[in-house]
């Protein structure tokens, strides 16, 4: 029997959310047994008030209903039915101006059957009610919740399973069923009429039309209308009458195909049917069939709860995310959408429209083939004549700028090297210069100068490139009322020998001193501002490359020019691949580049140098980012093209804000934004199209509670504890990882139990699987100012990434913290292998190998090599990786196939005798149920020599033989964990497929003599490694044990698919059950822990389909 002190307590629950309901001002949410309450206060901003947990034990959530009573007298009061898989509670919920109060009217409620539905009756008594409930073999429960007890039971004719069910009416006796069955159709009986022979009510009506299983029923009294939504994507409205009185004609009015898979639910309002489904999206549809609007936000494969707040018009969203959202519902969040041609034909004949370029978001200016420029005034939409010169036809190179003083700027290049200056009042009073001999080939104006008292807000900075990648710095100088006064020439640089050697973009450092410029190569440069002398370092600046390797024409910079004669002082290479950079910004420390590649970047500048960060990819087919534009309150969005639409995503709330098909970015197009409006202009077909919207802020949708992953969580790792400030509370940063390509930083504090996501990182191109740490102190240990780690992600493709995460105190964030991710290394094993010498000496890897386990072997402070990490593979291999630290590469160091199947699980262990001699030993377990035992020592040795005396051998070399190999379980090991108990001994426990664990108690005996000679430095082990103990435990769980970790020598905790996690006492005897509890994660994954309070409580993560904090103390 469990001791009181002894029973585990659930912190935090992030799962599906399976339950919505909106009840006056109120949001209420299902999140596994959790009822999460929302309240919407007059500014428009819900906030959550209170978590009451476990309300139906350890039944997930899946109705909330209220009881519509008009002899309530409060007007902040109101009974709620909460009900889920085979339970319901009845509770009343009150409010004040500051607390929410919950009143428990009911202990838990449990039937024998599934509920589908439930319903509010009124009672024998004037004032009682009762419930109908709908049960998943279509029959129908008459069930007093105050006496606990059913008063009578229905069953019906049609003996089926039903998937939904909707009850209908106020009393008994008028009450009707409308049920789904798995027959696809809809059977409608009044569980009141009189019961045949077999005491069962005969169907009143059938109605067949659905090819699928019917998930989910809604009638409309007032229309006299019913909606079903079905496993064949389809919605249906049927036209039924009052369902309460005598059947009459059932008509098929409207079949909707909309979503891209099966549809979950389906709402029937007023004026709109609202549709949720497995596609993640929420669609809005009138009642001639047609979609008004579309809601895609949530993360992953599906929303799982949607409700209405009709007095606000909300629509309120729960995804498999674990995600709440609110949209707006009446008209478009975006008000006055519009995409009209211009009709520039008709204005002019002199020429097609070429360029174009958005001034603000009221004027336009368009040039065409013959070299005539236009205005165009959005406001009053008219179009203006300003110049034309036949020396700028036929190529078309146009830019312009806003002063800050409200005067417009151009710039005009030309095929001959000329460029022309004009200010757009007075374009007659142009300045025009001879710069090259050849083609212009870009212009850039930029208006934030360097910090210079000479210059002031009558002087633009124009950049232009021209042939042999000379690039000039021009200062344009004007006058007070906005004419071109003269043109400077304030510096020449030279850009790297590449193909397509002209800058695209840049920006200047508000220090004054350097400017970033990305290139048509896909290249990031620095450039000084002023004169200056590099810094001597024994490093040159010839270019380091990050990205795609080089063409043989494509070789980085010209190295025998100095940034004395124009050179940059640093160089990125192919940063963003081979297709260019599209933009470069500066804002709050930070540089973003983005590029034709797909991925936005950031990075830092470290003395003269231009140090990347992290680089992400937006929106899924998102192949070519264009721009970021930052808001002021924050918020990034990104701009960018899907196929030929231009699209505006949003990252903080997962959904493009803009998708205008204007054919793709290889056409001119211009883009400008204000907090109020929104304007898009390209060229298509000969003309000007404008795309125009005005943002209102009461039509954006709201975040109620953040995403966590759109996919099944496949890892999860505790990294330490962070004080928030000086005297605040402590917060526990977690690492997740999914299937969902992405990895989370997660800031858990456990006092408000309440988590923050951190950073969000998307570099996998498939699942990652496996994470490891490095430098991180995972044992619980005292609470730091400021956490740093290595962190290495891994899985499907073959694919590992390297972090550098830098958790420091921010009182600017909602968490009180930020995480600064620094991306080092990416490597993939077909790539390693393309890369390779004589690589047809060896067998090609399989490209769909997948890395199952990872961990780090030796750390630099634990042997000379430095840092290994061991990895185990799909392939049936154990593969030993070297990381770079100089270079930030992955060296491939050893392998070894002797598992010959899937090898699940990797560990290490390392043992130091008196001597101070130290081995490293690793432990794989694989689908078999084998667990070996290697002595890496010998191999880490052998590959040392090999790469400070590269002769003969190369790498990999062969890790030869374990030294044990034990048969621990009957088929595959999904759990691994080790911890030493004394001096040379270690227990080693595993929990497998059938559902036991096993434990042993290994002993590592080392040879006493650290001298050897070369001929006796063989591959064989040197280390002895014998059982002295064993202990298994058969059943110990009902399912796969996917997670296992021991806390101490003397206790273990499991955790299961079986959705129980539990903990162990490890004794002489063996392994005795010391307390259970139930977690609310499905198909649990991964589990980590670690102490807290001197070791005399733990906390327990545990990954899966969400993500559970469970606190033991015991």
């Amino acid at each position: 029997m469990e001791s009181p002190l002894a029973k585990p307590e659930s912190l935090l629950l992030l799962g599906p959310v399976t339950a919505l309901e909106c009840v006056g001002d109120r949001v209420l949410a299902g999140e596994g047994p959790n009822l999460l309450i929302y309240c919407l206060e007059t500014g428009g901003q819900l906030v959550v008030t209170q978590v009451v947990p476990s309300v139906l034990c350890h039944y997930y959530i899946h109705g909330i209903r209220e009881l519509h009573s008009p002899a309530s007298t409060q007007a902040s009061e109101t009974t709620l039915a909460v009900f889920g898989s085979k339970g319901l509670r009845v509770l009343t919920l009150s409010w004040g101006e500051k607390a929410v109060k919950l009143t428990w009217i009911s202990q838990l409620c449990e039937l024998h059957d599934w509920i589908w539905d439930l319903h509010w009756l009124q009672g024998p008594g004037e004032a009682s009610c009762v419930l109908a409930l709908a049960l998943g073999h279509n029959s129908v429960v008459l069930y007093d919740h105050i006496h606990q007890q059913a008063l009578k039971e229905v069953y019906c004719d049609e003996v089926c399973i039903i998937y939904s069910a909707c009850l209908v009416g106020k009393h008994w006796q008028e009450l009707v069923l409308v049920a789904g069955t798995v027959f696809n159709q809809l059977v409608i009986w009044h569980p009141a009429d009189d019961t045949n022979e077999q005491r069962r009510v005969k169907v009143e009506r059938r109605i067949s039309g659905h090819n699928g299983v019917i998930f989910s029923i809604c009638y409309l009294q007032s229309k006299g209308l019913l909606a079903s939504a079905s496993d064949d994507r389809s919605i249906r409205v049927w036209r039924v009458g009052d369902l309460r009185v005598p059947p009459s004609l059932v008509q098929c009015v409207l079949v909707c195909y909309g979503h891209q898979s099966r549809v979950w639910s389906i709402q029937l309002l007023d004026n709109y049917i609202i549709s949720i489904g497995e596609d993640s999206a929420c669609i809005v549809w009138n009642y001639v069939g047609e979609i008004v609007q579309t809601f895609k936000g949530h993360k992953g494969r599906s929303i799982r709860a949607v409700a209405v707040h009709k007095t606000q018009t909300w629509v309120v969203t729960g995804g498999a995310d674990s995600g709440i959202r609110l949209w707006p519902l009446k008209g478009n969040r975006l008000l006055g959408n519009s995409l009209v041609p211009l009709g520039f034909g008709s204005v002019t004949k002199k020429g097609s429209p070429k360029a174009l370029t958005l001034v603000s978001p009221t004027w336009l200016l368009v040039m065409t083939d013959m070299g005539a420029i236009y205005l165009y005034d959005l406001t009053v939409k008219e179009w203006k004549f300003i110049l034309d010169d036949i020396n700028y036809q036929s190529y078309n190179l146009l830019n312009a700028v806003q002063l800050p003083g409200g005067s417009v700027v151009c710039a005009l290049g030309n095929l001959e090297g000329h460029i022309k200056i004009f200010s757009l009042h007075y374009p007659q009073e142009a300045k025009e210069l001879k710069l090259y001999k050849g083609k212009v080939h870009n212009l850039s104006w930029v208006t934030r100068q360097p910090q210079d008292p000479e210059r002031n807000d009558l002087c633009c900075a124009l950049f232009a490139s021209g042939p042999e990648g000379v690039l000039l710095w021009l200062d344009v100088l004007f006058c007070p009322f906005g004419r071109v006064d003269k043109v400077v020439e304030q510096r020449r640089y030279v850009l790297p020998l590449c193909k397509q050697r002209w800058h695209t973009c840049l920006t200047f450092l508000p220090q004054g001193d350097f400017f970033v410029c990305g290139d048509r190569r896909g290249s990031l440069l620095l450039f000084p501002c002023e004169v200056t002398t590099a810094e001597p370092e024994g490093e040159e600046t010839e270019g380091r490359k990050i990205g795609s390797s080089a063409d043989s024409e494509d070789q980085g910079s010209d190295c025998s020019l100095t940034p004395e004669e124009g050179s940059p002082v640093d160089l990125l290479f192919g940063i963003h691949g081979k297709q260019g950079v599209t933009s470069v910004i500066y804002h709050r420390g930070y540089v973003y580049s983005t590029g034709r590649d797909g991925s936005f970047q950031q990075l830092c500048v470290q003395g003269q140098r231009l140090q990347p960060l992290w680089k992400q990819k937006p929106c899924k087919g998102m192949d070519w980012v264009a721009g970021l534009s930052f808001a002021p309150d924050g918020n990034l969005l990104i701009l960018g093209f899907h196929s030929t639409d231009f699209v505006v995503w949003s990252p903080k709330t997962h959904e493009k804000l803009h998708k205008i098909p204007c054919g793709g970015g290889h056409r001119s197009w211009g883009y400008a934004r204000t907090p109020a409006t929104m304007v898009f202009a390209y060229i298509k077909a000969g003309d000007v199209m404008v795309y125009q919207a005005l943002e209102e802020s009461n039509y954006c949708q709201a975040v109620l509670k953040e995403s966590l992953h759109g996919r099944e969580l496949t890892c999860v790792r505790y990294v330490g504890t962070v004080k928030t400030q000086e005297g605040g509370s402590l917060v526990d940063i977690l690492i997740t990882s999914s299937e969902d390509t992405t990895v989370n930083i997660l800031a858990f504090v456990a006092a408000s139990s309440t988590v923050f996501l951190l950073a969000t990182i998307n570099n996998h191109i498939s699942s990652v699987r496996a994470l490891a740490l490095c430098g991180a102190d995972t044992s619980g240990g005292e609470p730091q100012a400021r956490l740093g780690t290595l962190l290495f992600s891994a899985g499907s493709r073959a694919e590992m990434q390297c972090y550098q995460l830098l958790v420091t105190p921010d009182l600017s964030t909602q968490a009180g913290l930020s995480c600064q991710v620094t991306h080092l290394i990416s490597h993939r094993l077909d790539e390693h292998w393309d890369r390779q010498k004589n690589k047809h000496k060896f067998i090609k890897m399989d490209p769909e190998t997948r890395y199952m386990s990872i961990v780090v072997v030796t750390t630099p402070q634990q042997s000379s090599l430095g840092l290994v990490l061991a990895a185990a593979c799909s392939d049936g291999s154990i593969r030993l990786f070297l990381v770079d630290e100089l270079a930030w590469k992955l060296q491939l160091l050893g392998e070894s196939f002797y598992h010959q199947r899937c090898v699940l699980k990797v560990q290490t262990l390392t043992c130091e005798t008196v001597m101070g001699k130290r081995s490293t030993i690793l432990c794989s377990a694989a689908t078999d149920g084998s667990i070996a035992f290697w002595d890496l020592t010998a191999p880490l040795d052998h590959a040392l020599r090999i790469i400070r005396s590269p002769g003969s051998e190369q790498l990999p070399c062969d890790l030869g033989c374990p030294c044990l190999t034990i048969q621990a379980h009957s088929c595959g090991v999904n759990s691994l964990d080790i911890r030493e108990t004394g001096a040379g001994q270690y227990l080693v426990a595993s929990g497998s497929d059938d559902g036991s664990i096993h434990v042993c108690l290994v002993a590592v005996e080392m040879p006493l003599t650290s001298q050897a000679s070369e001929e006796d430095r063989k591959l064989t082990p040197k280390t002895c490694i014998h059982i002295v103990h064993k202990f298994s435990v058969v059943s110990a769980h009902a399912a796969h044990v996917t997670g296992l970790r021991v806390l101490r020598p003397d206790l273990l905790v499991s955790a299961s698919v079986d959705q129980r996690l539990t903990f162990w006492s490890l004794g002489p005897a063996g392994l005795s059950f010391v307390s259970s509890r139930v977690c609310h994660v499905a198909d649990v994954s991964e589990m980590d822990c670690w102490a807290s309070e001197q070791s005399k409580s733990y906390h327990c993560v545990l990954s899966g389909q969400g993500l559970e904090i469970i606190h033991w103390t015991g």
